[in-house]
């Protein structure tokens, strides 16, 4: 089984029994961009925060 699948189903799993199609959904896009958000900071893809207010200020 692939990375991915086994990620996928270690997430389906976690979930409760009663979890609905879309409460499952939901943890899995969550998951994708947890894992997302930790490769761009390891390849050192980030602002500063002060880049953030500023952009958040031009909105």
């Amino acid at each position: 089984m692939s990375n991915v699948k086994e990620k996928m189903a270690e997430v389906i799993q976690s979930q409760p029994e009663d979890a609905s199609y879309e409460e499952i959904m939901r943890e899995l896009a969550f998951e994708r961009m947890v894992d997302r958000g930790l490769e761009d900071s390891r390849k050192g893809r980030v602002i500063s925060n002060e880049e953030m207010k500023h952009r958040i200020r031009t909105w």
